[in-house]
């Protein structure tokens, strides 16, 4: 099977490793980037069959160029999503883009006649709010928007997954939804355009985070983020689904430890004792940007990825092979020196 797919936010990590993947299974891509200059960067990069792969212009909060992007294809994936390094000052800057978004591609896929519209989520619209008391969560758990510690940017997510999800309960006829739920995502990298996740492993290598605070996260490799996507497209009788991704959940200090393991000489930055957390709550106080750090200590947010196993025949590599691609690419790129 294949066919003609839409890719929203064709520079990113995620949608990298999905155009290459669906080309090279015989599919023909389109894909949009906010500014057509950067087509020649991306396609450099993607290294892939350029004559089955057509850029758009397009954005989140527009319509302009939706239409062209979407013409002729049969399937979507929407990947493309605000992702910040920093924490912005009110989480509508996350929220409206994140909801709109989403809500604009499925209005433009109903319109194409659309089979299956695959969206990227996060464990961040899952497993966050709950509290300590859980460390594992599966498809049935929603992060609890009720509770204020809930950063933007899972609160972004939570709330476009579900709009989607009304949207298409009310609007979407015979389209097939599913969303696809990823964690933190690691791998090789495809540019030297850091996604936000690839920033803990450069972080550590280059020394700058010299103790390891007690916060982790579910690890998966882009290219196993990728496959879920792509099988989420093309298995036959998908709708409605929801699929966790996620490998097992690591803590910084577990990550370093598998850098200075398999480093050597290359890791002697990484720091190798835990932050108290005190410590790291006073540097909070002038660091404005780790207060979704301090939001996290001592939660465990693990992800049952099994039943994308058994309905999509999905594996996964291990974290350590997705922690140490990241840091062998970052150094042989130059992007971080050791």
């Amino acid at each position: 099977m294949a066919g003609t797919a839409l890719v929203t936010g064709g520079s990113g990590y995620i949608a990298g490793f999905l155009i290459r993947q669906l080309i090279d299974n015989g599919w023909t891509v389109h894909t949009t980037v906010r500014s057509l200059k950067r087509e020649p960067e991306v396609r450099a990069w993607l290294k892939a069959d350029d004559s089955k792969l057509a850029f758009f212009a397009a954005d989140l909060e527009h319509d302009a160029g939706w239409a062209e992007a979407i013409a002729g294809c049969t399937h979507v994936a929407h990947v493309a999503s605000p992702f910040p390094l920093d924490v912005p000052k009110h989480a509508d800057e996350l929220v409206i883009p994140a909801r709109e978004g989403v809500l604009r591609a499925l209005r433009f896929a109903r319109a194409a006649d659309i089979k299956r519209f695959v969206l990227t989520s996060s464990m961040a619209a899952i497993a966050y709010g709950h509290g300590k008391g859980r460390d594992l969560y599966n498809e049935a758990d929603w992060t609890n928007l009720a509770n204020p510690e809930v950063m933007p940017y899972p609160r972004s997510k939570t709330v476009a997954e579900r709009a989607a999800r009304d949207w298409v309960a009310a609007e979407g006829g015979d389209m097939e939804f599913a969303s696809v739920n990823p964690a933190a995502v690691f791998g090789p990298l495809l540019s030297d355009d850091l996604s936000t996740s690839i920033e803990v492993v450069k972080q550590l290598l280059e020394g700058k985070v010299p103790m390891c605070p007690d916060v982790g996260f579910g690890i998966i490799d882009v290219r196993d983020v990728a496959d879920m996507h792509y099988r989420a497209l093309t298995t036959d009788g998908i709708k409605d689904e929801r699929f966790v991704c996620s490998g097992p959940f690591l803590k910084f200090i577990d990550v370093a430890n598998i850098l200075k393991a398999n480093l050597g000489e290359q890791a002697r930055k990484v720091p190798t004792k835990k932050m108290p957390d005190w410590l790291l709550k006073m540097l909070a106080l002038v660091r404005p940007e780790l207060k979704q750090v301090v939001a996290e200590l001592g939660n465990v947010r693990g992800g049952d990825s099994s039943h994308a196993m058994q309905r999509l025949g999905w594996t996964l590599r291990s974290p350590e092979e997705a922690i140490v691609a990241t840091a062998q690419d970052l150094i042989g790129r130059g992007i971080v020196r050791v």
